[in-house]
């Protein structure tokens, strides 16, 4: 059926369809990777991104496309993971820009949408790079804004502009040498282009979605998270209220910490937060009964689920220790610390993976730990999380992977309650050097200024295997490999693991270099890292070794070299 004009139940549908057809193909969009490393995550990204979008329209009926926008913004901006999420985000943040002042739109507007939303994405990328998933929604935005008229079917709209971003994705690595070396096109794009094939799916009559099989996501609020009761089990309840002007007056000047007031002390874990008319709420309860009657006194419920923690922890009985993220049995991550009531001039967050770095992490410092890395990015939203369980003026943040850093500023920017700064470390190396080496008794600017010279000065080496054969970095490697990757460059690929880490410190240490960390993950046993010191101060007398047992998944060693 042709459509010419797009409204926002229409759109709904078409997200629901993008979400549902990306959720089939993101594993293969994972396997695009350009590093043969089991680390591929853009699919996962791509697709835990648009659920965010997906989950806050859930039960939302709406045919104003602005309004559903709009929500389809604020969650995929709360959900974003990964330099693809970010950017997937953004483009639907400028899209929504694209749509303010209609309740319907032609697919002449329609495409000045998209291209808003390309301009968005391009603003948010600090150095934008050409053959990536924002050369293919440029080009193909580009392609429909000058095809496409008032009397242009919306079918017409996404044929042109799926046509142009396959056209586009073909000459990505033409524009990117890497991607041509691995023989791959670029992941994003893929994934953008399976996203808008979906949509067109759902008005073409051949809708993806039956029985959606998104997962939900919760919500993040922007206040701090309240510890006044202990709930051991109780329920999980969370809604999302519609504010009424006739129960709280004018809903711009309503202050959501009257609500926080008076649930907070029949509860813990409590998420709150204030969106413009919309009021959302999470909270641990014995009396899950008293918070619904508190919260209708404020408006209407637009959204409510109240879940038996007790019944579900039969199923769920490992709990995290305080050391780590800890996962309650509503399935939300939650750190497991209580909030300090004194405000402390600086606070450290930082990102981790393994057991094993987490606590070790903790130990040097780190006063929140985001559970994350190479498999799984953090969203912006598990940042703010960590944020609100701290009190402090500044709070400094340690990404620890390139693939993190755009989520981490995007919270830096959405939190407001602290001075948020982002050190850009890319490694959990350069992080691991920069806690060993923070002054937190200089002014902030002074400290970060310091902690980048830590970081620039610090050669990260990360041992693990190859995944399929390749081409790249000037190595033919075979599947199966131990390959080294030093500064984020494949420079060996051995059979035997020992022979690539013995060849990737070779090239990594030389006489300027004093210190080399070894941090070691779940498949080195204590014995084989032994050895590997003894190796070291054999054969590098000029050097000082430490050892980490990080039981960090994905990567057999990471080496901090300084």
């Amino acid at each position: 059926m042709d459509i010419y004009k797009l409204k926002g139940s229409i759109f709904k549908a078409m997200l629901l369809s993008g979400a549902e057809k990306l959720s089939k193909e993101y594993e293969a969009i994972n396997a695009l990777n350009v590093f043969p490393v089991p680390d591929g995550d853009t699919g996962t990204n791509m697709k835990m991104t648009l659920n965010g979008g997906v989950t806050e329209i859930n039960g939302y009926e709406d045919d104003n496309i602005f309004e559903v926008s709009k929500k389809i913004s604020r969650g995929m901006l709360m959900g974003a993971r990964g330099n693809s999420g970010v950017i997937l985000s953004q483009l639907f943040r400028g899209i929504n820009k694209g749509f303010e002042g209609y309740e319907e739109v032609d697919a002449s507007i329609l495409a000045n949408a998209f291209f808003s939303g390309v301009k968005q994405a391009y603003k948010a990328v600090m150095k934008p790079v050409e053959g990536t998933i924002l050369t293919v929604a440029r080009e193909a935005s580009e392609k429909a804004l000058m095809v496409c008229k008032s009397n242009t079917t919306i079918n017409e709209f996404f044929k042109v502009y799926i046509q142009e971003a396959k056209e586009s994705l073909q000459r990505t690595p033409d524009l990117l040498p890497v991607l041509k070396e691995a023989g791959v096109v670029d992941s994003g794009g893929v994934g953008l282009i399976c996203i808008i094939e979906g949509m067109l799916a759902a008005i073409e009559g051949d809708s993806i979605v039956k029985n959606s099989s998104i997962d939900n996501l919760h919500m993040v609020s922007t206040l701090k998270k309240q510890d006044k009761v202990e709930v051991s089990f109780g329920y999980c309840t969370e809604f999302i209220l519609k504010l009424a002007t006739k129960k709280v007056g004018d809903i711009e000047k309503f202050d959501e910490k009257v609500v926080l007031e008076k649930i907070e002390s029949l509860g813990d874990s409590i998420v709150l937060v204030k969106d413009e008319d919309l009021l959302k709420v999470h909270i641990h309860t014995l009396v899950p009964g008293n918070i619904l009657n508190e919260g209708q006194k404020y408006g209407e419920f637009i959204h409510l689920k109240i879940e038996n923690m007790e019944v579900q922890h039969q199923d769920h009985e490992e709990l995290i220790s305080s050391h780590t993220n800890g996962e309650c049995a509503c399935g939300e991550v939650h750190e497991m610390v209580k909030k300090p009531e004194i405000k402390s001039k600086y606070a450290i967050v930082s990102v981790a993976t393994g057991d094993g770095l987490m606590k070790t992490f903790k130990e040097m410092g780190a006063d929140y730990i985001v559970s994350g890395g190479q498999s799984m990015n953090p969203s912006t939203e598990d940042f703010i999380k960590g944020y609100e369980t701290l009190n402090a003026e500044n709070i400094i943040v340690f990404p620890n992977n390139k693939n993190i850093i755009l989520a981490a500023r995007q919270s830096a920017k959405l939190y407001k309650e602290s001075n948020v700064y982002v050190v850009e470390t890319t490694s959990l190396a350069q992080g691991f050097a920069a806690l060993t080496m923070i002054d937190l008794n200089d002014e902030p600017n002074k400290c970060i200024a310091d902690l980048q010279i830590v970081v620039s000065n610090v050669t990260t080496g990360l041992i693990t295997y190859a995944v399929r054969e390749t081409q790249l970095e000037g190595l033919h490697i075979k599947k199966d490999d131990f390959i080294g990757i030093l500064d984020g460059k494949i420079v060996t690929s051995c059979r035997r693991k020992i022979d690539a880490v013995k060849s990737l410190l070779q090239k990594a240490i030389n006489d300027q270099k004093e210190i080399v960390t070894i941090i070691y993950g779940k498949d080195v046993s204590e014995k084989e890292a032994t050895e590997l010191v003894k190796h070291i101060e054999k054969n590098f007398s000029n050097v000082d070794v430490d050892v980490v047992d990080g039981s960090q998944d994905v990567y057999s060693y990471i080496f901090a070299i300084e």
